[in-house]
């Protein structure tokens, strides 16, 4: 993104919300002292980081801009000062590569950093990817050698291909000590961001998917019929198609159930048909539930998973979704229609939940309330090739939160490598994280100090609604039968493919789920081979323990 239309869409945002305001905001700025040079706001009490930065904006008050950004990357800069000189950084010029979706991710980052760079007279240029587009241009960077960036926002996920391909700068000590590691939910601690015993990642998210669905749908006397929200997918699609040809109450047009994404999303949408498989193929006890341990052969094929391949197929049959939806990604199914009050249920990533309460273009944040995956009421045990009758859930990991990663392009300088490292410390610092839980920023809470509830509640979230949405991250969690997928070479090479099959089946390419899913495992198995069977299933036995 060029940096004229990045200037022109944070102009155009802080506009809306000074309407949303007032000119009570007006007085307010006016009489604030500087908080940065150039930048409105007041000194703030440096014991009390936590408190302001939840103030900005303010639950209700809009939409947060880049100078709300600016002033909780310059009140969260205490740890950076402690470790950097003023102006230590002077002359380095650092390139990152992170996701522009959604007005998110680094346009957040832009704001964060720019009081570092005026601290530390560091420069930093960008690279804006789209969801759609990331993994083709890291597949490529890698596969070309032409890595042009020093700091990277990436999943774990990746981390068998880069880290295992000696493309990655090893964590100093002094930036565990900076970002305090040790607060991380447990599931994110190593071996995540870890490398043959070697750490190369600061993490800024949790990324797990939960369940959110509107109150209003469901209870005595609603439309869909059901006096609590369904708790296992059989319900889910039992309530979609009770739906068809109701009312919303809410926006009085037409109502929906369960909002699948059948478009691709560069690989990431195959998570969303791993909410439904998950609850059908993860047997407890079992770590297994994308190949078998044995052999690396897929299970994407069997019964399961072809089980929530026809759950969607059914819900495509019976004209249960929106029109148009085999055109819809998950950022559709997020933003454009659930937070906007289309459908009434919803798996995705924690940030709809702040997203519901803060941003400017949700209309559900008063009737939505949160879950886990839902569960099933049978499970395919892969061992013994039969279904059991018998309630299973299984929360899905999905990518296993963004970190920001620093390349080994600037190993050989020390200045460029502090420096590199010193951004990545900033963004993944413990304040700044409760900051980007509470407000839209497409990330989720992942540290255990971000689910202090008090604090949420002083932020303007009232207390029943963030015990529902977090309790949700924290079961999720902390779930013992929790689906963890893979850090193995190529993970997304085999969910974008994936993508393309179910597109086909989606579309009515192939005669039946079973076909889809057949298909998905026979370009599974090439990608194996092409990578080496045997190196892939090392790793991929060694991801799960055994």
């Amino acid at each position: 993104m060029k940096v004229e239309i990045y200037n022109a869409l944070m102009r155009r945002q802080a506009s809306r919300r000074d309407v949303l305001r007032g000119t009570a905001s007006a007085a307010a700025l006016l009489g604030m002292s500087s908080v940065m040079g150039g930048v409105p706001g007041r000194a703030f009490a440096a014991d009390d980081v936590r408190a302001q930065i939840l103030q900005i904006p303010g639950v209700g008050k809009g939409s947060p801009t880049d100078t709300d950004w600016q002033k909780v990357g310059e009140l969260c800069l205490g740890p950076t000062k402690a470790n950097v000189q003023q102006g230590e950084f002077a002359g380095v010029e650092l390139t990152f590569m992170g996701l522009n979706n959604q007005n998110l991710h680094n346009f957040l980052f832009r704001g964060f950093l720019k009081p570092w760079e005026a601290y530390t007279g560091a420069k930093i240029n960008w690279i804006d990817l789209a969801q759609a587009d990331y993994n083709a241009r890291l597949q490529q960077s890698i596969a070309t050698g032409t890595v042009d960036f020093d700091i990277l926002e990436m999943g774990a996920p990746f981390e068998g291909d880069t880290a295992g391909r000696g493309l990655l700068d090893e964590m100093p000590g002094w930036v565990g000590k900076q970002i305090e590691a040790d607060d991380l939910v447990s599931y994110l601690k190593p071996p995540v961001g870890t490398w043959d015993g070697k750490t190369y990642r600061v993490t800024i998210d949790g990324d797990c998917h939960t369940f959110a669905y509107r109150k209003d749908y469901f209870g005595e006397g609603s439309i869909s019929g059901m006096a609590e929200p369904p708790k296992t997918w059989q319900e889910v699609n039992a309530a979609s198609k009770a739906l068809i040809g109701k009312t919303d109450p809410l926006t009085s047009q037409p109502a929906y159930g369960y909002l699948d994404p059948l478009k691709g999303w560069g690989g990431f949408g195959f998570y969303f048909i791993e909410n439904r498989a998950t609850a059908y193929a993860k047997y407890p006890g079992d770590p297994a539930w994308l190949f078998d341990p044995e052999n690396m052969k897929p299970l994407v094929n069997n019964p399961a998973w072809v089980q929530a391949i026809q759950d969607v197929l059914d819900l495509i049959a019976a004209k249960a979704y929106p029109a148009d939806q085999i055109n819809a990604d998950p950022g559709t199914t997020a933003f454009s229609q659930f937070l906007a009050g289309t459908g009434a249920m919803l798996m995705w990533w924690g940030d709809v939940g702040s997203s519901a309460r803060t941003s400017d273009t949700s209309v559900v944040g008063d009737v939505v309330g949160f879950g886990i995956n839902r569960g099933s009421n049978r499970v395919y045990n892969r061992k013994t090739g039969q279904w059991e009758d018998k309630y299973n859930e299984a929360p899905n990991m999905a990518y296993l939160g963004w970190g920001i990663y620093v390349t080994k392009r600037v190993s050989t300088d020390e200045k460029k490598r502090k420096a590199a490292w010193s951004a990545a410390a900033h963004l993944g610092g413990k304040d700044l994280s409760l900051w980007t839980s509470a407000y839209p920023s497409g990330f989720q809470p992942y540290r255990q100090s971000n689910f202090n509830y008090d604090e949420w509640e002083k932020a303007g979230y009232d207390r029943a609604y963030i015990e529902d949405y977090l309790g949700s991250n924290v079961d999720s969690y902390n779930h013992p039968n929790a689906a963890i997928e893979p850090r193995i070479p190529g993970i997304f090479q085999y969910y974008s493919v994936a993508e393309d099959e179910l597109a086909k089946g989606f579309a009515g390419q192939y005669k039946s789920a079973q076909e889809t899913a057949d298909a998905i495992a026979a370009a599974w198995e090439k990608i194996t081979d092409q990578i080496g069977r045997d190196s892939q299933l090392k790793l991929y036995r060694a991801s799960l323990g055994l």
